[in-house]
């Protein structure tokens, strides 16, 4: 979660999930804004008041895939309401629009929340950078 925005971050093994997560932290803490981790895999969604909310699973809840490193301890938050679904594709086969006419949603379990599609060959800076932008947190200059 940044700020009051819980992100959902969707893809395939190996699309940069976890690496966007981290760069989205990273970016955070440069622009001294609040972040957080909730979980890393197996993320538990529940719906409350047609909000969707989002748990890590208890046994892994404070960890996350480093790439390169393993499994790290990390500060989380025990649980967030989702305001928006980023989904990183790894195909190319997703076509995103430059200046899209509507905002897409995804729906999950009768919430619906607005969907961000990012190419996963950006790179996780990029895309959180894209993300920061989208969510209106871009500092301004």
């Amino acid at each position: 979660m940044v700020g009051d925005h819980g992100i959902l971050i969707q893809g395939r093994s190996g699309a940069g999930k976890s690496s966007l997560a981290l760069a989205l932290l990273a970016e955070a803490s440069h622009h001294h804004r609040f972040a957080r981790l909730v979980g890393d895999d197996r993320i538990g969604l529940s719906q409350q008041n047609n909000r969707l909310i989002a748990r890590p699973h208890q046994s892994i809840a404070g960890s996350i895939e480093w790439r390169g490193l393993g499994i790290r301890a990390i500060l989380h938050e025990p649980a967030c309401v989702v305001s928006l679904a980023i989904e990183l594709d790894t195909e190319g086969l997703v076509q995103v629009d430059r200046i899209p006419e509507a905002t897409p949603t995804l729906c999950l379990l009768g919430v619906k929340v607005p969907l961000l599609t990012l190419r996963a060959t950006a790179g996780s800076h990029e895309n959180s950078s894209i993300t920061f932008r989208y969510l209106d947190l871009w500092p301004s200059r």
